[in-house]
């Protein structure tokens, strides 16, 4: 008999417990937008009135205002964004979330190798790895109040810093965008094109903060290996004419065999074709590639991952920082100058030629007067001055830029399934695409970051 009450009170326990745990369970979060204007940056096609029901931070049902009204349940949520117009969160392709260059004084310059970027680079490394995660919590928050709502970071992270700042804002601890984190860079270390002459005592501690070596197919397949080990969502390797076809293959075939893409930096003709020739995923920058390599690329579906932002003037803006000779000045204009048209040439070669281009700003320096959003949004006006329409900006930062990075069924369209990352502006970013550099509403996963419009 006494089992049987002891049983009996178990049971009962169990019961209330239970019944406790599933009240306390909340209903599923469902909220409705209504928006004026509705982009879809694939077909360019707009929805007017448009709304977007979303549960639990995804894309329920995207429709006109009044059928998707239809399904809403009472209670629910409503955001009305009046007459703005609705696209999917901004993706920047390439970035640098823990690296924040200020240009040195003049005199440093001149005395160094890569005198602009190389100081703030070690400054960089030989600070706490903590202290430089947190200036990333900073700057990715900055970047999803302009509208990226997902980034993928391609290197000068230390070890796993940007693996590290990806988990915690996953976990809700921080906020900012969601993050493809790359680790390390991989490159061929005998001929660093970031840093050179260090201190041979220090050199190679220094250089392993930042960059796995690659050192043949064996090495290069032990450098993707390594990096594994942080859990990295993407490979990025570094090239100049200093590694072969054989070793970014090795690369290639044992971060595929991982199921993660291979970003490849490149810049010269000969890095370009070394990138091809091994089947990169992605070719970034791509500054001298060829109308014949970009034919290629289209064929074999390599994407170009353009980094417009040095494309208009922006060099002369980062030294702004400091007291620049009348030499340096008239150096660096001429610089932009020759650099716009390069750009204008390279842009229309590209959007002729047919391959899969993304856009990444490269974002890595301080930038007076912005913050790394605001600073990171400079590309936009920079594409368009290069002779790229307003709806090809859209959706290199969108839908071409999530098929890039293999994430087409999470991000960049506003359709049911996807996260429901969201940003807003007031006007027609078609007609004007430096609305883009004023959102006025960010979401993400369902809820909102920013809203400089209205809500109820």
């Amino acid at each position: 008999m006494r089992v049987r009450i002891f049983l009996f009170l178990i049971a009962s326990v169990f019961a209330l417990v239970s019944t406790t745990q599933l009240a306390a369970q909340s209903p599923a979060l469902v909220t409705l937008v209504k928006v004026g204007r509705l982009l879809d940056p694939r077909t360019g096609n707009v929805l007017s009135p448009a709304a977007v029901l979303i549960e639990n931070g995804k894309i329920k049902e995207v429709g006109t205002l009044s059928r998707v009204q239809a399904d809403v349940p009472k209670g629910v949520k409503i955001i009305d964004l009046g007459s703005a117009t609705l696209l999917p969160g901004l993706i920047d392709a390439h970035t640098h979330l823990l690296l924040d260059v200020t240009v040195p004084a003049e005199v440093e310059i001149t005395r160094r190798y890569n005198g602009e970027f190389a100081p703030g680079l070690l400054l960089a490394i030989i600070e706490s790895p903590s202290k430089r995660v947190l200036l990333g919590a900073q700057l990715a928050r900055e970047d999803l109040e302009s509208g990226f709502t997902t980034v993928r970071n391609v290197g000068h992270s230390g070890i796993d810093g940007d693996v590290a700042l990806r988990d915690a804002i996953n976990a809700g601890r921080v906020t900012g965008p969601r993050i493809l984190a790359s680790g390390r860079k991989l490159a061929n270390q005998s001929k660093n094109g970031y840093v050179q002459s260090l201190n041979p005592a220090l050199a190679k501690a220094i250089l392993q903060q930042e960059f796995l070596e690659v050192n043949g197919t064996d090495g290069a397949r032990q450098a993707v290996k390594e990096n594994m080990f942080y859990d990295v969502d993407v490979i990025k390797v570094a090239i100049d004419e200093d590694m072969s076809v054989a070793e970014v293959s090795a690369i290639v075939d044992e971060a595929h065999l991982q199921h993660l893409k291979v970003a490849v930096h490149a810049t010269s003709a000969g890095s370009i074709q070394t990138a091809i020739d091994a089947g990169a995923d992605s070719i970034e920058h791509g500054n001298c590639v060829t109308d014949e390599q970009l034919k290629t690329m289209r064929d074999k579906g390599i994407f170009l991952d353009l980094t417009p932002t040095f494309y208009d003037g922006f060099w002369s803006k980062i030294h702004e920082t400091i007291t620049v000779s009348p030499g340096l000045r008239a150096a660096n204009a001429a610089g932009d100058e020759a650099g716009r048209k390069r750009a204008a040439a390279r842009v229309q070669r590209v959007l002729k030629s047919g391959v899969k281009f993304a856009a990444g700003s490269d974002m890595c320096w301080f930038y007076p007067g912005k913050t790394r959003g605001q600073a990171t949004t400079t590309m936009f006006p920079t594409l368009y001055k290069s002779g790229m329409p307003a709806l090809d900006i859209i959706r290199a930062v969108t839908s071409n830029a999530a098929e890039m990075l293999g994430w087409q069924d999470r991000v960049g369209a506003v359709e049911p399934g996807k996260f429901a990352d969201l940003i807003a502006v007031d006007g027609d970013p078609i007609a004007d695409v430096s609305q883009l550099e004023h959102v006025r509403f960010v979401m993400k996963d369902g809820q909102v970051v920013r809203n400089d419009i209205v809500s109820h």
